[in-house]
């Protein structure tokens, strides 16, 4: 164990720090200006790449949300960066034993040894704020131990403060997303992340909806115990959703997307939360063709459901009643009246058709193909789209969700498979398959 840092966050603070200082904010500014894209694209998005792959915590989960997007950005873009981003879904250097059994005496009592019928120090995976240890739970059962890193609550904090400064250069990634609304929409959630108390709650929701059988394509791990830093659940064995993605069959393609899209479209029905991470390294494919789903502290509370805007204006796409479209978006955030006469129903058709188009069919099958086609021009910054973004937004308390569902649409367009995407919409939201559906 020679080697590893006692924090494997903030050990190295004023590095982290001059890696920003060496990005060229100035170029980041000029690119969104029409003599700025005569930039070279490649070598920004080098730079991006080392800088998120320097910073942690904070840093890994603006990457994250980022990666599912790789396949579709421009490849001046996405060659750089798409080593780095995929990283980031899975990679951090481990901390020594000794931290961690300091870790566990403060968090479960000097006695913690006594829960444990076996406990493995060597790490078995890193996580973007604490390391995950095999265990034997005192019944027996294999449990999985996760262990904050020391310190990580303030080293994520200052990596996302240094994030905000960088947010221009990450707009120039594309992804229809406002780069610094969503640094600010992490930033708001990261507290919770770093209470495992609130991850454990978290997770013991999704169980009870999804992980003791109800849902027999989906599995939540059991979770034994909880504390601020500690968070003990089931053990689980599995490939990662990448590797499915990359090198699965036909079958477990399917099968995956089946079970990706009634988790990620049913959730705010059934937990009335959303699991905000819905990247490939958060989903682990089992020999039975199981998906499970792991890593709850990214999660957000939607009391009603899916906004009844979002709601509303895709009904609206699916039924064709484009006059609506426009006085549907002014009603409910999504078009600023000074922006009224920039914007036609035409546009704001084309900004939802992610969420409307797949409802035509049974099984849809997703591609990057189809994504790259509604998104790719919104990455152009010379495209009406792109323009489009400027103008037609979405109410600041809605941007995490459409980030997830966005999120969700580009895993299931990785896996390029069928997904019962308007069945688990007409099971949980009928209202939004428009006025003929059933």
């Amino acid at each position: 164990m020679a080697g590893m840092s006692e924090n494997p966050l903030s050990g190295s603070p004023f590095r982290r720090a001059a890696k920003l200082v060496s990005v060229p904010l100035g170029a980041g500014a000029r690119a969104l200006t029409p003599k700025g894209r005569q930039a070279n694209p490649r070598r920004t998005a080098e730079q991006l790449a080392e800088v998120l792959g320097e910073l942690k915590g904070g840093a890994m989960k603006v990457g994250q949300a980022l990666s599912v997007f790789a396949p579709i950005l421009p490849k001046e873009l996405a060659e750089p960066l798409s080593g780095t981003l995929r990283s980031l879904q899975a990679e951090a250097p481990p901390m020594p034993a000794s931290s961690v059994h300091r870790v566990l005496d403060r968090q479960l009592g000097t006695a913690w040894r006594e829960r444990f019928l076996e406990f493995d120090d060597v790490p078995t995976a890193a996580a973007s704020i604490g390391q995950v240890h095999r265990a034997v739970w005192s019944d027996g059962t294999d449990v999985a131990v996760k262990v904050q890193y020391p310190g990580a609550d303030k080293a994520i904090q200052a990596d996302l403060r240094q994030l905000r400064v960088i947010s221009p250069l990450l707009q120039q990634l594309g992804t229809g997303t406002n780069m610094s609304d969503l640094v600010a929409e992490i930033a708001d959630n990261v507290l919770d992340e770093l209470d495992y108390r609130i991850e454990g709650d978290h997770q013991r929701a999704f169980h009870a909806a999804f992980g003791s059988g109800q849902e027999p394509l989906l599995r939540v791990p059991k979770v034994y115990a909880s504390s601020p830093k500690i968070l003990v659940s089931e053990w689980v064995e599995g490939v990662r959703l990448s590797e499915i993605i990359d090198r699965g069959t036909p079958e477990q393609r399917s099968r995956a997307a089946e079970a990706l899209t009634v988790f990620e479209f049913s959730s705010p029905d059934l937990v009335r939360r959303m699991h905000t991470d819905p990247h490939p390294g958060n989903f682990l494919v089992g020999d039975d063709g199981v998906l499970t789903v792991i890593d709850f502290g990214a999660c957000i509370k939607v009391p009603d459901g899916l906004p009844r805007p979002l709601i509303e204006l895709v009904a609206a796409v699916v039924d064709g009643r484009r006059a609506d479209l426009k006085q549907l978006a002014l009603e409910h955030g999504y078009l600023a009246p000074e922006h009224a006469d920039e914007v036609s129903a035409g546009e704001i058709e084309a900004f939802l058709a992610p969420f409307a188009q797949p409802l035509a069919e049974d099984d849809f099958v997703f591609t990057v193909e189809w994504l790259t086609r509604v998104l790719g021009p919104f990455l152009d910054p010379k495209s009406p789209q792109s323009q489009l973004s400027r103008s037609f937004g979405m109410p600041r308390e809605y941007i995490m969700i459409h980030r997830i569902l966005a999120g969700a649409v580009a895993v299931l367009s990785q896996l390029s498979a069928p997904a019962p995407y308007r069945q688990v919409i007409a099971k949980h939201y009928p209202e939004m398959i428009g006025r003929g559906g059933k």
